[in-house]
């Protein structure tokens, strides 16, 4: 379960017990020498125990950087978090923890997957030491249980020969492996929350396949929650309950995956849903979202998207647009929701309905998500 509904609980109060994570005005900037760039701004979300987040959006949209920020792994400064801001983990905001606290939720409740395990893992010690490092420091056990205790993650993950393996260098292994590697390290200390930051980026597709696929089963096994950050719109529709678009450091739409990759209620998601290729455009002209994503030092005043935004109107150029209720318990920060605007947002939508009708399927999406 992911709340998507525009109101907040109280600051300060702790979510419902049901709630595992809950975060609130999440706001993150760096102080850099050309000014302040607010890679995160305003954002709001919460992931119910045993739940999966799919979080979306071009590069540079602040995925990661939310991630990270509620990981507490940016360097303040030139990070610096919103006084206000709240990031509520089983009952505690994080935000406010001394480090000391923080250093045991990490890889112990909270576990990261990197995007890149290359440069994640330490080249100098084995695969094998790595992963027991963590689980005797978190675990309080003895060195040799937790040399056996990383070899049984390497099983879990389905690498062949683990005992062998756990030996070797992450030079050593393909990218498929050190990416099983980052999942087994991830889940040794059976964390309650797993973050996967672009998991299968620099994978290929029989790979990805297999560790989206690892990712489900260990998720039905251990039941743990999943925030999945990524790009790839086909991965979503396979991996997640609900999902948040995010663009320019602001999440634009949020709802359940069926909602927002069946019916998008934003312009931008739905450019995004669009330039998917797909069988039935074979040969012809892909789309495309016209202009390019704003400088984080010049954002348009108002609504962020809308220099690119072909269903654009004179609200869109003076007034800041919220997160408005578009219906069915989901959100769009689009102007196209007020009530004045109904014949607009009507032809809006009419016109993406067109625009997908030469091919509704996502590229690896499951039948639930295919022709309706």
């Amino acid at each position: 379960m992911t709340e998507t509904s525009t109101e907040r609980p109280v600051a300060g109060a702790p979510p419902r017990d049901d709630i595992l994570l809950d975060v609130r005005n999440l706001k993150t900037y760096f102080r850099v020498m050309d000014g302040v760039v607010p890679a995160v701004d305003g954002v709001n979300f919460s992931l119910g125990k045993g739940h999966t987040l799919g979080i979306v959006g071009e590069s540079g949209s602040g995925k990661s950087v939310t991630a990270l920020t509620v990981m507490r792994l940016l360097d303040i400064p030139p990070a610096e978090i919103g006084e206000d801001s709240e990031a509520w983990f089983d009952g505690r905001d994080l935000l406010k923890l001394p480090e000391s606290d923080m250093r045991r939720i990490r890889g112990n409740d909270i576990a990261m997957i990197f995007q890149e395990p290359l440069t994640s893992l330490n080249p100098v010690f084995t695969v094998g030491d790595q992963i027991a490092e963590q689980v005797e420091l978190h675990m309080k056990v003895k060195a040799r249980e937790a040399r056996d205790r990383a070899v049984e993650m390497l099983r879990l993950v389905g690498i062949p020969s683990p005992e062998r393996r756990a030996k070797q260098y992450p030079h050593e292994l393909s990218g498929g492996m050190r990416q099983r590697v980052m999942i087994g390290m991830a889940l040794s200390c059976e964390p309650k929350l797993l973050i996967a930051d672009e998991p299968t980026t620099a994978l290929d597709v029989t790979v990805q396949a297999q560790i989206l696929e690892l990712l489900k089963a260990i998720q039905e096994r251990t039941g743990a929650a999943l925030i999945l950050i990524t790009h790839d719109l086909g991965v979503v529709a396979e991996m997640v309950d609900n999902v948040i678009v995010m663009y320019a450091g602001q999440v634009v739409e949020q709802g359940t995956v069926d909602q927002v990759l069946l019916e998008p209620r934003m312009p931008y998601t739905m450019g995004l849903i669009e330039s998917i290729p797909t069988v039935e455009k074979r040969g012809g002209r892909l789309s495309a979202i016209s202009g390019v994503v704003p400088s984080p030092f010049h954002l348009p005043p108002h609504c962020r998207f809308e220099p690119r935004c072909p269903y654009r109107w004179e609200t869109c150029r003076t007034v800041t647009p919220e997160l408005y209720n578009a219906g069915d318990g989901r959100v769009a920060r689009c102007h196209l929701h007020l009530v004045e605007a109904t014949a607009r947002r009507e032809a809006a939508i009419a016109q993406h309905r067109q625009n997908m009708a030469m091919g509704r399927r996502f590229t690896g999406a499951p039948d639930r998500l295919g022709d309706r």
